[in-house]
């Protein structure tokens, strides 16, 4: 085993260092991009594992080497294992590679929707201060990089300017479109009684209920921030990338907001930090106050 190590390493020695550090910085690359699309979904604990599998099998092969007799049905049976790993790994991940299909189709190479963000990011946190005080629930998804419009096509058509009266009307219990959700494109609401599919696996927690899954799902599906009021407990959530972040504050909501609007589908945005609820705070529009009567 120690003459297998030796010649492990002098085979080594043999490569162009800077050829070397090239292709481990393309596999690590990959690799990273693979993690960081399977994050948060059950994709990523079986790529671990079948990962953690195939390194200590391929370890213990290179080290016996070909002379060890003995070990000949492990290396037969590590060949046979990668020769379908391939079509394993094609079932196992269908749903992954559903989901990123779908993202490479819709995404759009050239933007077609402006936002007045800050307009819009009002517009949200008075509706859902409003809905969350009243305990109304909602479920309003932001499109962002990936598009929408598979779903869009089964909801109702508003083509309307974002506004929080019209969210307030739309989620107001009764209303024919309350149960749905709505479609924010750029600074419209392009459609309600949309129907967003459920989030997959039964890890989730039992406290959710079906506006967080359906949050859920939409996320991970595409980049699109899902902004979810419960109906029970009035909590305002954000869910992105098959991540929730549960009761926020309508100042932590704003900065949320802000955060993920403006990197335009980057990673998984963090809890706002104080110094950032404050300065959502601070970036709020004064309130005109009525003159005093006695200074008339």
């Amino acid at each position: 085993m120690l003459d297998r190590l030796f010649q492990i390493g002098t085979r080594l020695q043999g490569y162009n260092p800077w050829e070397v550090l090239v292709q481990i910085a393309l596999i690590w690359v990959v690799v990273y991009f693979v993690f960081r699309f399977l994050r948060g979904t059950r994709g990523a604990r079986v790529l671990k594992g079948v990962g953690l599998l195939l390194m200590v099998a391929m370890i213990l092969v290179a080290v016996l080497g070909p002379d060890a007799s003995s070990f000949a049905p492990l290396r037969y049976l590590l060949d046979s294992f990668l020769g379908f790993a391939a079509l394993a790994l094609v079932i196992v991940f269908q749903p992954e590679l559903r989901r990123g299909l779908v993202r490479l189709g819709e995404a759009r190479l050239f933007r077609g929707a402006v936002m007045d963000m800050e307009r819009v990011i009002d517009e949200l946190v008075k509706a859902a201060e409003y809905l969350s005080k009243n305990k109304i629930g909602a479920i309003v998804a932001i499109e962002r990089d990936v598009g929408l419009e598979g779903i869009v096509e089964v909801g109702t058509r508003l083509d309307a300017h974002v506004s929080a009266e019209l969210l307030k009307t739309i989620f107001w219990p009764g209303s024919a479109l309350h149960d749905m959700g709505v479609v924010i494109r750029g600074d419209e609401m392009v459609a309600a009684g949309v129907q967003f599919p459920l989030a997959e696996g039964g890890d989730l927690s039992q406290e959710l209920g079906s506006r967080h899954r359906a949050a859920l799902g939409l996320s991970q599906e595409t980049d699109a921030l899902v902004l979810v009021i419960s109906e029970e407990s009035g909590a305002m959530s954000l869910a992105e990338r098959g991540q929730l972040l549960r009761k926020l504050s309508p100042d932590g909501l704003r900065a949320m907001l802000r955060r993920g609007l403006s990197q335009q589908g980057g990673g998984v945005p963090s809890a706002p930090s104080k110094s950032e609820e404050s300065d959502a705070k601070s970036k709020k529009k004064p309130e005109i106050k009525p003159a005093d009567k006695s200074a008339a």
